[in-house]
């Protein structure tokens, strides 16, 4: 095919150049009555790039491109999709001779480092725009799968980041407890597509021997082996020993025991002091106050033992027994009521030696002799004296009042104490208490009794007082009422009394407004108050108001009667009302949102259309303050898709429009007239999209392209005419051309007689 499309060029250069010096006629079919014209030849050196042959035309020229080439000189290399790289890898393009991506230029692929090429490395721009071959992969390198089972006492995990057990996967060895890997615990796939070491194995760990003291005894229990991983090795002592350490230990995982060795050591007794008059004497057999020591105790003269004399230490490091006491004799504890006793003990509290001295307490006399001694029998010499209290006057009661005494020695003497109380009624002036003091007299002057007062009362704010008063104004029997002015009620107790302690039996009552219940604002709104008294009280006036978008459902005022009830409750605020949307739009839907009631102020609804619809209007609409919709309802429209009305010759077309001209879901089909064949699709649909589901066709002569062939026809008349004997030599050049490579011309161009003729008629 290539040889024959060279044979046509290289005809079509020869009458070119002969078109170049020669004014030519043009002809038309024979049979056919037809006139003629003369033109110059359009054609020039320079009219058509390199890469194209320059066809004459009626007065003008085309370019005809040679393959890979296209514009209209076909200067312009045709350009292939650019290429990217690879995942894993890169490539290389080499720009020559028309520039990257273009005609002729080719690209080389290669991998990075662990990743090996799958495809032809090397990719060629076809004169069609199309790359030669797919773009190849990158595909990581493979090392030998392992065997998950092989591994004894342990296991291992792998982790493939690419492929399993490809380049950078890694497995890691676990062993079991007690075991540990004999080499790495992790390997990798490399590069190369090999491991980076051999899977290890799970071999056992074991501890270092226990040697243990002759004074101890151990025994130990072994899972595996001696001294191995869960080996536990349990120790005691003798007798009089003990253990300093853990008394169990086990081999861990670490190779290394739990704990350090324990020790044997002998147990140790506290050290002893002799007691207080005595000395001690002790054995020790294996140390200083050790295990098996003996220690014996005695007292010196004048001093009695108390206790055990001997004692020994324990094999659990206590003595057997406490030291003893050496006690000097005892005489009898001194008492000296309402007095005090100074003593001076050399061997302890009242024992022998002790001398003591007796003193009375302020308002007390001494009775007796003042020292005494303990003697060598535990009696004291001489015998201990008294104390005796000071007196004061004998006291009468004072007049309408009373006298209650106590006496902790004699009546009216030293301590005495005496309270004075009067009669209901009456009051005391001057000190409730006296005492007798320690030089014999009392403390205070006796009191008075005098009648008791109560505070003066006045009228409440909006109530009235009325007061009886059996003695003296506002004293004690004094009796008053209160009561209050309609409207208000009284908070407190009517009646009060002034009592014998001078108060009144009740505080002095209010008169309060009276309460209404506690109104709120309603719903969506607001409540305007007036309190002349107090909150929501006799006389308070309420007015409710709503927010914007809300209507008042009722009486706006409403005031707090004398009985302490609203004369009208409180209205409700409502919603104000939008009309209601029936239906969504055709081919579309609706999603409406309510937040107070049924499409009144603030609900919205939000519109979309089906596929291959658009919204007219606007997609969300809004109740307003107003009970209006903020914009029209919108509508869905179908999506169109660009009218197709020029047509390409010889093409006819027929279309349905279900839905509008060209608009989603039309159809449209395509047909040639006799002679001529589709090139492209049947038949064409509007997507939802608005885009047509392929290019329109065009119509093609059965074999050759429809402008290829009239070019041709056109140039071999015109050059008939001109030159029918230059004709006839080039035939048989060709012919000859032909002869020699053993080839043989089959035309299924129509005869000479045939052909049409593009000349004028007149």
């Amino acid at each position: 095919m290539s040889q024959m499309m060279e044979l046509v060029r290289t005809v079509w250069r020869f009458i070119l150049r002969g078109r170049m010096t020669l004014d030519k006629w043009n002809n038309d079919n024979c049979r056919k009555r037809k006139g003629t014209i003369c033109y110059t030849a359009s054609c020039m050196q320079d009219s058509c790039s390199a890469h194209a042959d320059c066809v004459e035309t009626i007065g003008n020229y085309t370019c005809q491109c040679y393959p890979g080439f296209q514009g209209s000189r076909c200067e312009e290399a045709i350009a292939c999709e650019p290429l990217l790289d690879p995942e894993q890898g890169y490539h290389y393009c080499h720009a020559d001779p028309y520039g990257p991506n273009h005609f002729n230029s080719s690209c080389l692929f290669n991998c990075e480092l662990g990743f090996q090429l799958v495809g032809v490395p090397q990719l060629l721009c076809q004169a069609s725009g199309h790359w030669n071959n797919p773009v190849p992969l990158c595909q990581a390198e493979q090392c030998p799968v392992l065997n998950h089972t092989s591994i004894s006492a342990g296991s291992m995990t792998c982790t493939h980041p690419i492929a399993p057990y490809s380049y950078n996967s890694t497995c890691e060895v676990r062993c079991d407890e007690g075991y540990e890997p004999s080499g790495q615990d992790q390997i990798r796939c490399d590069h190369t597509g090999q491991w980076t070491a051999s899977v290890p194995s799970c071999t056992m760990q074991k501890c270092s021997p226990i040697f243990f003291p002759v004074t101890g005894n151990m025994k130990c229990v072994d899972i595996l082996e001696p001294f191995s991983f869960g080996s536990r090795c349990n120790f005691t002592c003798q007798e009089g020993y003990y253990l300093t350490g853990d008394n169990t230990l086990t081999c861990l995982a670490s190779k290394q025991w739990s704990k350090p060795t324990p020790t044997c050591t002998v147990v140790q007794c506290n050290s002893l002091k002799a007691p207080l008059n005595a000395s001690i004497q002790c054995q020790d057999p294996i140390g200083v106050y050790s295990y098996g020591s003996i220690c014996t105790v005695q007292c010196e003269e004048g001093f009695d033992l108390i206790g055990t004399n001997r004692t020994k230490c324990s094999s659990h490091g206590n003595w057997t027994h406490a030291l003893p006491v050496c006690q000097a004799k005892k005489c009898d504890p001194l008492n000296l009521p309402h007095g005090s006793i100074s003593c001076s003990d050399p061997n302890g509290s009242f024992s022998f030696g002790s001398r003591c001295t007796a003193t009375c307490d302020k308002g007390f006399l001494l009775n007796g002799t003042a020292n005494t001694e303990c003697n060598s029998l535990g009696t004291w010499s001489p015998d201990i004296p008294h104390c005796l209290a000071k007196r004061c006057h004998t006291l009468n009661p004072p007049s309408h009042g009373s006298l209650l005494c106590s006496n902790p020695h004699e009546e009216f003497s030293f301590g005495s104490w005496c309270n004075i109380t009067c009669d209901d009624g009456f009051v005391l002036n001057g000190t409730t208490d006296t005492k007798c003091t320690s030089v014999g007299t009392w403390s205070t002057d006796m009191p008075r009794c005098l009648a008791k007062r109560c505070s003066t009362l006045s009228s409440p704010s909006h109530g009235s007082l009325y007061c009886s008063h059996p003695n003296e104004e506002f004293s004690f029997g004094s009796h008053c009422n209160v009561t209050c002015e309609e409207g208000f009620v009284l908070d407190g107790t009517t009646d009060t009394e002034c009592t014998s302690l001078g108060k009144w039996s009740a505080d002095m009552p209010h008169c309060l407004a009276m309460k209404c219940p506690t109104l709120n604002s309603p719903s969506h709104g607001s409540l305007s108050c007036s309190h002349p008294h107090e909150k929501f009280s006799f006389g308070s006036r309420c007015t409710s108001t709503c927010e914007e978008g809300f209507v008042l459902n009722g009486t706006a005022d409403t005031e707090c009667t004398s009985l302490g009830t609203w004369s009208r409750e409180i209205p409700h605020c409502l919603a104000r009302q939008c009309p209601l949307l029936v239906k969504a739009p055709q081919h579309g839907r609706m999603n409406c949102i309510h937040p107070y009631s049924h499409f009144s102020y603030s609900s919205h609804c939000d519109f979309d259309c089906n596929e291959g619809f658009w919204l007219r209007g606007a997609s969300v609409i809004t109740c307003n303050n107003s009970g209006l919709w903020s914009q029209e309802l919108p509508t869905c429209q179908p999506v169109q898709c660009e009218a197709i009305r020029a047509l390409p010759l010889h093409l006819s077309l027929n279309c349905s429009h279900p839905l509008g001209n060209f608009t989603f879901g039309s159809q449209c089909l395509f047909t040639c007239k006799e002679g001529f064949s589709l090139n492209g699709k049947e038949a064409l649909s509007c997507s939802s999209t608005g885009f047509w589901s392929h290019s329109v066709p065009n119509c093609t002569v059965e074999g050759m392209p429809l402008g290829t062939a009239m070019l041709m026809y056109t140039g071999i008349g015109a050059a008939a005419v001109a030159v029918p004997l230059a004709l006839i030599g080039l035939g048989f050049v060709i012919m000859m051309l032909l002869r020699k490579k053993g080839k043989t011309i089959i035309s299924d161009a129509p005869a000479w007689a045939e052909m049409e003729n593009p000349a004028f008629e007149f």
